[in-house]
């Protein structure tokens, strides 16, 4: 298939109500086979496995890429050149940045808002948005970025507003914005990195300051602490979190994404951590042991691996770092790996160096 049928396929796949397991098998099994045959790093790697699209016959036997491999290799179906943009991971852990090219966002961009539409919209057209985290303009590379930023043009009243910028936080701008909707009893929803919370929950508190945002508001984060302020315990987060805003915990969300992924994963609330996330029928995900790539069964813990259709000029089968469970309507998150699982993630690294470098 060439990349625009591949593209035409992907967008009226999302758009369905669903799909069951034999059609994203076979959506899986195309998609595999166009990487497969466009981009060469993952093809030898496959190769090393044993495993072709002649030889394939399931999703789950499709090899999945680790997660670090993006930062060491180019992985792309497109000349990188030609991509219309290129996400790239915060390169927080010092080992460079991983990179992930788009030739088109068509695709991205409508997995994105059918997701959250359904997850964190609900049936809403609009809500007031006021968002934690810079804009495309101050980070185009980010997909974080754009992702906020769709949601803010789709979904944001006109008033919505961006609260971080050159400067730092725009407190006083913020402060004010949740007032007004304190005053005008219309729902609010703040957006933003996890760590970008922290702040602001730290300068309402040295204020005495607590908003009682109207009932409906939505409070949404994503993406963790990555060193940029003091990590806070879970539930002790989301207890800040309803506490300063008057937001139940039923109510912030928690959004579960990744620069290696075009697709993303959500809660129904953390009244209880670690809820259970999952996604849309266009992703699936399996909990592996690392050294094996062998099926865990549901309720036994290992590591994460995610099967994005949306993700389709890079590789959609993706090892991550993530520990996690399968449970029924989806996995719980535990964290990085650790011990035995963090060690078999380096090796599964350095085993998909060695092959797709050749």
């Amino acid at each position: 298939m060439s990349q625009a049928e591949i593209v035409e396929a992907l967008i009226d796949f999302i758009g369905r109500p669903g799909a069951d397991e034999a059609e994203f098998e076979a959506m899986a099994l195309r998609l595999f086979a166009h990487q497969y045959a466009h981009n060469a790093p993952y093809r030898r790697f496959a190769q090393a496995r044993g495993r072709t699209p002649l030889s394939l016959r399931r999703w789950r036997d499709i090899p999945a890429v680790p997660i670090k491999a993006f930062k060491d290799l180019t992985l792309s179906c497109c000349p990188p050149d030609d991509a219309a943009r290129v996400f790239m991971t915060s390169g927080t852990t010092g080992s460079g940045r991983g990179r992930s090219y788009h030739p088109t966002l068509a695709v991205y961009d409508r997995s994105m808002l059918k997701g959250f539409a359904a997850r964190v919209m609900r049936g809403r057209d609009t809500i007031r948005m006021g968002l934690l985290f810079p804009d495309e303009a101050a980070l185009p590379n980010s997909s974080l970025a754009h992702y906020l930023a769709l949601a803010k043009a789709h979904f944001g009243t006109p008033d919505s507003a961006v609260f971080i910028g050159p400067g730092g936080l725009d407190l006083d701008g913020l402060v004010a914005a949740l007032e007004r909707a304190e005053a005008s009893g219309e729902p609010y929803a703040l957006l933003g990195a996890t760590y970008a919370f922290v702040p602001v929950l730290d300068a309402l508190a040295e204020r005495g300051r607590r908003i009682a945002l109207p009932p409906g508001s939505v409070l949404f984060d994503t993406g963790g602490f990555k060193g940029q302020s003091r990590e806070i315990e879970p539930d002790a987060f989301y207890d800040a979190l309803s506490r300063t805003f008057g937001v139940p915990r039923e109510a912030c969300l928690n959004m579960y994404g990744m620069t290696e992924l075009s697709t993303q994963f959500y809660d129904d609330g953390n009244a209880v951590c670690p809820p259970v996330k999952s996604g849309p029928h266009w992703i699936r995900s399996r909990v592996v042991d690392p050294l094996t790539g062998r099926d865990l069964p549901e309720g036994e813990t290992g590591v994460l691996v995610h099967h994005d259709l949306a993700h389709f000029n890079s590789v959609s089968a993706i090892l991550t770092e993530d520990a996690g469970v399968i449970v029924p309507g989806g996995f719980r998150l535990l964290g990085r790996v650790e011990g035995s699982a963090s060690r078999g993630c380096s090796v599964a690294v350095a085993e998909f160096l060695t092959a797709a470098q050749g």
